[in-house]
């Protein structure tokens, strides 16, 4: 059974509610077959069905999913129901010694009911000033005055004459309380805010009111009426506690009712209702013990009172009203600020709040934070309207699987996040994994079935852990992901974040690098394996740094690429490289090589620029566009429209391309029709191990390549050549030309000119 259907399924938490229910059917059967066995037996039901409810709110007052104050509710109405509970053992032991509503039964009944009203001390009654908490105290004052007054002149002369006094009394302090509980629940069922479910509420006040009822039948009812109320108020109101618990679990993860302003003038009567029959006992008192002109003046005053009382009551309607509309809109407006208008999910605004309000209250958090790999490519190639459509069935398939406690959200772009409610990091990678697999599901989108990998940044909270902090540990473990090979999750750890710090200081001296000219160039010739000349060379960047000395360039350049220093780098390699090459012409002649390559980054090939950059630096060095080779790999290829627009128009400028590290991507042969190449570079991981002939898949890949170079009329180079023995092996295949430490390491640019005069490897 998956979380979700545990936390909030229609079976889940039924049992305390079947239990209360089963209790009061067989008290109810037990009363119809006339109270067998005794008064003991039907009172026997209130401990067994308030045990239930007691454990119902326990139930959903310890779920952390719950915002606190919702929490607090709930335990707090366990609490009253354990005392409850208390009470109805007590009038079990004292039945026979007292059979009446004794102290030592409605003591506890009362302190009872005033824990369960103390519960409504957790909850937000609205946003409330000093008058509107003034009012809602008036409210009470009026309505316990009331039924105090009516429960003392009316409900105490119905009693027989010679009813103990506490049970008079007990019964008119359950009676009060009750009606204090009544006007707290309508402030919490007309509050705008309630966190707790209004129907949960609506339920509970059948406590109270079973409370009153019973009070009232316990002094003034009829033996019957007695007989049949006292052993099944408890039932009932267990029963009405567990049920109002089990509807609060059903609507966990479900959005909140809207207020209906006649519910609020329901439940804002009671205080005028009270007052319209403290009215009619005044009358009524009058009527019984003054003369005739008194009872005029008080029966005019009374009316007059209630004709004021009207009129204000239909001159507050039309206010109520404009309240109510300006109260739905502000709700709306709410909803639209903390809501993302695309995919329907939380934005970054209320994630963010959420995720704070969770840290602060010590709940266990973890933030899994979703971008789509590729997402780029997809929306440039195919528009922003199909993108819009793929990222609202990314969001769908996010809301679909998150358990009720986990928070989905869109923070921009096509970044996502689910917020859990947990700390362990087997629970945390299980629902990274989860989600994963949940996106890499092919998605149909129109006429197009698409694949939107996502790599996921996983970060724990801490101690002491703010929002920003735990969000920028989920992004950091996100690019360790990305930087893994994308469609993958890593959990973040305190090291990654001392690497982002190097890398960021990294970048610092990689800038100040440039200026400063620590960064210079060596050459890997490029040889032609059958004649044994010099054919090109390739530039690569290197790094003397004054104190670290030579930074390798896996350290450097992934800082580069990431921090958009690649731009001026690649920019200012190409000019040198170009610049060497105008030398070496002028220095060799014909003996000089025909082009130089140049590794170009995906990063400068977005670069709107970049096509006038290359045409400027070939016209200052007086190079033409044949005579320089920018190397590109798959993945830039990849990377969108304009890029492939960017090397369309290279291409037709006539600098010549060659698609570096082949046959490692996933689509190098469907690359081939739509990218203009010129030179397949065989990468060196199926060069590695042909000699001995033994790796058959290394070798039908090099071969493959060599043939498809050969039918496509374009030039195949093998890199990393490291022995003898793969030399002969790639140039039996038909490979032209080659690259590797076996013919020679990357030189400086007067050792590489050097070899442009003789030919230094033995012709085939």
């Amino acid at each position: 059974m998956s979380e979700r259907v545990v936390a909030g399924g229609r079976t889940a938490g039924l049992a305390p509610v079947l239990a209360a229910a089963a209790t009061t059917v067989a008290v109810i059967a037990w009363l119809a077959a006339g109270r067998p066995g005794g008064v003991v037996v039907g009172l026997l039901a209130g401990p067994v069905a308030l045990l239930a409810g007691t454990v119902a709110c326990q139930r959903i007052g310890s779920m952390i999913m719950l915002p606190r104050p919702v929490r607090g509710f709930w335990r707090r109405y366990s609490h009253a129901g354990i005392v409850l509970l208390i009470a109805s053992v007590v009038a079990i032991v004292r039945h026979n010694a007292d059979p009446g509503l004794s102290i030592f039964v409605a003591a506890p009944s009362v302190l009872g009911v005033l824990m369960a009203m103390s519960a409504y001390g957790y909850l937000p009654l609205g946003r409330r000033g000093p008058l509107a908490w003034a009012r809602l105290l008036i409210d009470g004052a009026t309505v316990a005055v009331c039924g105090a007054l009516v429960f003392w002149y009316v409900v105490l002369d119905l009693g027989p004459a010679g009813t103990p006094q506490s049970t008079r009394g007990g019964a008119a302090g359950v009676a009060v309380a009750g009606l204090l509980a009544l006007v707290l629940i309508g402030a919490a069922v007309m509050s705008p805010e309630r966190p707790v479910d209004p129907l949960s509420l609506r339920i509970l006040a059948a406590g109270p009111a079973v409370g009153i009822a019973t009070a009232t039948m316990l002094v003034a009812g009829g033996q019957t009426g007695r007989m049949w109320l006292s052993p099944l108020a408890l039932p009932l109101a267990a029963l009405s506690m567990a049920a109002a618990a089990y509807r609060q679990r059903r609507m966990l993860g479900r959005p909140p009712a809207t207020r209906s302003p006649r519910n609020r003038t329901a439940h804002g009567a009671l205080p005028l209702l009270a007052v319209a029959a403290t009215a009619g006992l005044v009358v009524t008192v009058s009527l019984e013990q003054m003369t005739a002109r008194q009872r005029g003046v008080i029966i005019g005053t009374v009316l007059i009172a209630f004709l004021v009382v009207s009129r204000q009551l239909l001159g507050l309607r039309e206010n109520r009203r404009l309240a109510d509309s300006m109260r739905t809109q502000q709700a709306e407006l709410e909803k639209l600020a903390m809501t993302d208008p695309l995919t329907g999910l939380a934005n970054r605004t209320r994630f963010g709040s959420v995720l704070s309000e969770r840290l602060d209250s010590h709940q266990p958090v973890t933030v899994l934070l979703i971008d789509i790999d590729d997402f780029k490519m997809i929306n440039d190639t195919m528009g922003p309207a199909l993108g819009d459509q793929l990222l609202y069935q990314v969001a769908q398939r996010l809301r679909n699987n998150s358990a009720v406690r986990e928070l989905p959200a869109r923070l921009g772009g096509d970044e996502f996040a689910v917020l859990l409610s947990l700390d362990e990091a087997a629970d945390a990678e299980d629902a990274a994994a989860r989600i994963q697999q949940a996106l890499a599901e092919p998605f149909t989108v129109g006429e197009h079935h698409l694949l939107a990998n996502a790599s996921v940044g996983v970060a724990i909270a801490g101690p002491g852990d703010g929002a920003d902090e735990v969000l920028r540990n989920a992004d950091i473990a996100m690019y360790a992901a990305k930087e893994a090979g994308k469609a993958a999750w890593v959990r973040f750890e305190p090291r990654m974040r001392q690497e982002v710090v190097n890398h960021a200081r990294l970048g610092s001296e990689l800038h100040n690098a440039i200026i400063r000219h620590e960064l210079f160039l060596l050459y890997q010739p490029v040889f032609d394996i059958v004649t044994g000349r010099l054919h090109g060379v390739e530039a690569l960047v290197r790094w003397r740094h004054p104190v670290r000395g030579l930074v390798s360039p896996g350290d450097f350049i992934p800082v580069a690429e990431r921090s958009g220093l690649i731009v001026p780098l690649g920019a200012w390699v190409l000019r040198e490289a170009c610049s060497q090459l105008a030398f070496w012409k002028g220095e060799h002649g014909d003996g000089a090589i025909e082009a130089i390559n140049v590794n170009v980054a995906v990063r400068q090939l977005r670069e709107p620029g970049f096509v006038d950059d290359v045409a400027a630096v070939l016209s200052e060095t007086g190079l033409l566009p044949r005579n320089l080779v920018l190397e590109v790999t798959e993945s830039s290829v990849a990377d969108g429209r304009q890029v492939r627009e960017t090397l369309q128009a290279l291409h037709e400028m006539g600098v010549r391309l060659a698609l570096d590290d082949f046959g490692t991507g996933h689509s190098s042969l469907s690359l081939l029709r739509a990218f203009p190449v010129d030179v397949l570079k065989l990468d060196k991981s199926f060069v590695d191990g042909i000699a001995d002939g033994e790796d058959r898949g290394r070798l039908a890949v090099a071969a493959a390549v060599a043939q498809l170079a050969e039918y496509l009329q374009l030039s195949a180079v093998a890199e990393g050549i490291e022995s003898e023995a793969q030399l002969d092996r790639l140039r039996d295949m038909g490979y032209r030309l080659g690259q590797g430490f076996f013919m020679a390491r990357p030189l400086p640019a007067g050792e590489a000119g050097a070899l442009m005069a003789v030919p230094v490897l033995p012709a085939a």
